[in-house]
This record gives structure tokens, C-alpha cells and sequence, in this order.
């Protein structure tokens, strides 16, 4: 009798806890639609200006410059994964890519919180603490701010005919650079922990994990910069100072669009830098083409990222189970 009326509070404790996470993966799920459909709608409400890009851009610039946008997303993620994987035990690639690119999506809802959100709750599904997955996520934001302005700079003299007041960004370089200090971003990390009430990471980022997500960023805004000169090329002359062009808009846009959190995935921000900068070596109806035409193949680009990243995590899940079976 007394171990019966002392097992009714665990039975009932279990069931809660088994009601909580059945909601969690329903409420999960729900998350991933509406993202979802929030980035088809971003594709669909510009169609007509997708299909007026694709028939003034050359079809082999158009191939090569979706392969390389998409190049470029996967080098901003293996800098997320580095720092993720920096600050606790490696979570392989498959699982990381899935957490980090289906989580991305969040950003085409209005308010860029709920890429961290999602991103968070995918992360705690397959293990990860939140607080370290946000950690992760800031970091590679503000890594990725700091090596967009660099770019940026490297570009200053072919970007001069870009609207001026975006250079106030630049006085973010130093900030940015004192933050890269592993130190610093360790302190950070553990503030994160201790804000949502979690026990602090035993780990130190260390250097060269710092290094190596820097180096990734830059890799991947050259990816990014070579994506739109593609595209250009089959409007303008191909040249060295028209790819510096490309390289320095798409970092300083991609921090403008960061910037305007409100917007689904900084809507207008970005596009609004590469058109200006594109106007300088292109007509302005072309450069407002193209601009339009880079968003929609970011777009295209995320959801099929996603995807792939989703079915290799679900293939990696199905051999370990396999192999314990």
C-alpha cells in the first residue's frame, strides 16, 4: 500500500514530463512550418521579378552562381559548427548542419529572434543545451558582422560610389576585433550560461576555434560576393575591381540586413546596399534586377540547404541505429 501511494507521484510526475515533451515536439514542428512557409512566400511574392532575372542572366552564370551562393552558406555554417563545437563536446556535422540551417529559416519571419529560437529547440532535441547553441549562434553573428566590414574594407575604393552613411559601421571594427579575443568570448559564453540560469561551459575557446570561424565568414562573403559577380557578368565586363564591387556590398549588406532585425531575413536593407553598388558599374533598372534576383536565390538557397541538412542528419541517425541494433 505505502509503495503504491509512493509510486503514484513518480507515475504522475512521468506522465507529465511525457505530456510536456509530446507538446514541445508538436509546438516544434509547428515552428518548422511557419518558417517554412514564411520563406516560400518570400519566394513566391517575387516571382515575377525571379523570372525576369533568370531571362536576362546567362543560364551557366545562373548555375555556377547558385552552386557558389550555396558554397558560401555552407562555409558561414562550418563557422557556427567550429564555435558550437568549441564550447562543449563535438556535435558531428550532419546534426549540426540540421540545428543550424533549419533553424535559419526562422529569419524570414519578421524579428530575427526566431532563428535563435528554433535554432535553440533544435538543439536541445538532439542534446545541446540552449545556452550553448545561442553562445554559438551570437558569436558566429558577430564574427560574421567583424569579417563583412573587413571585406568591405578590402573593397573601400571600388564601393565609393555606395551611399556614404554606411560607413559609420566601420567604427565597429575595433569593437569587433577586442570582442574576437578568446578571453573575451569566453567570458561572454559563460554570461550567456549564467543568464539562463545553466551551469557555465568547463571549456575555454581557444584561439585558433576563434581563427578558424573567422577564416570560415570570410570564405563564405567571397562566396557571396563571387555569387552576385556571376550574376553580373551577364549584364556588365567581368573585371577584378567589379569583383572587389561584389565582395565588399554583399559583407556590407549582409550587416546592413542583420541590423534591420524587424524585417523577414532583413528585407529591403540588403538589397538596398547591393543595388547602389551594383548601379555603379550596371543601370539602375539592372541593379534593382539583380539585387531582387540575389534574394530569391539566397532564398532557394537556405530551403534546399535545409533540406539536404535535414536528410543527412536523418540518415546519420538511422546507421547509428543500425549499429547498436
Amino acid at each position: 500500500m505505502i509503495s503504491s501511494q509512493t509510486d503514484r507521484p513518480r507515475r504522475s510526475a512521468l506522465l507529465g514530463a511525457d505530456r510536456r515533451a509530446g507538446i514541445a515536439a508538436v509546438l516544434r514542428w509547428v515552428a518548422i512550418v511557419v518558417v517554412v512557409g514564411a520563406a516560400v512566400w518570400v519566394l513566391a511574392s517575387n516571382w515575377d521579378e525571379a523570372l525576369a532575372t533568370a531571362r536576362a542572366v546567362h543560364p551557366l552564370s545562373l548555375g555556377l552562381s547558385l552552386l557558389v551562393l550555396m558554397a558560401g552558406s555552407a562555409a558561414a555554417t562550418m563557422s557556427w559548427q567550429v564555435l558550437l563545437d568549441g564550447l562543449g563536446p563535438p556535435v558531428g556535422i550532419p546534426r549540426g548542419f540540421q540545428i543550424y540551417l533549419v533553424g535559419l529559416l526562422g529569419k524570414y519571419v519578421p524579428g530575427s529572434v526566431w532563428a535563435y529560437l528554433l535554432q535553440m529547440e533544435l538543439g536541445k532535441r538532439h542534446g545541446v543545451s540552449r545556452p550553448r547553441v545561442l553562445a554559438a549562434s551570437l558569436f558566429a553573428a558577430g564574427i560574421g558582422v567583424v569579417g563583412s566590414l573587413v571585406l568591405g574594407l578590402a573593397a573601400l575604393p571600388a564601393i565609393s560610389g555606395v551611399d556614404r552613411r554606411l560607413y559609420w559601421l566601420y567604427a565597429i571594427i575595433p569593437l569587433g576585433l577586442a570582442v574576437l579575443n578568446p578571453r573575451v568570448m569566453t567570458w561572454m559564453a559563460r554570461l550567456v550560461f549564467r543568464l539562463m540560469r545553466r551551469p557555465a561551459p568547463d571549456v575555454a575557446l581557444r584561439g585558433r576555434t576563434v581563427a578558424a570561424a573567422f577564416g570560415c565568414v570570410l570564405v563564405a562573403y567571397v562566396m557571396f560576393g563571387l555569387h552576385l559577380w556571376l550574376l553580373a557578368n551577364s549584364l556588365a565586363q567581368p573585371t577584378i575591381s567589379t569583383l572587389a564591387l561584389c565582395i565588399g556590398a554583399s559583407g556590407l549588406g549582409m550587416t546592413a540586413g542583420l541590423f534591420a532585425f524587424f524585417m523577414p531575413s532583413g528585407l529591403g536593407a540588403r538589397e538596398a546596399v547591393l543595388g547602389a553598388a551594383l548601379a555603379t558599374v550596371l543601370s539602375v533598372g539592372q541593379a534593382s534586377a539583380l539585387a531582387v534576383g540575389s534574394r530569391i536565390m539566397f532564398t532557394v538557397s537556405d530551403l534546399a540547404l535545409a533540406g539536404m541538412a535535414a536528410g543527412l542528419a536523418v540518415l546519420a541517425a538511422r546507421r547509428t541505429r543500425s549499429r547498436t541494433v
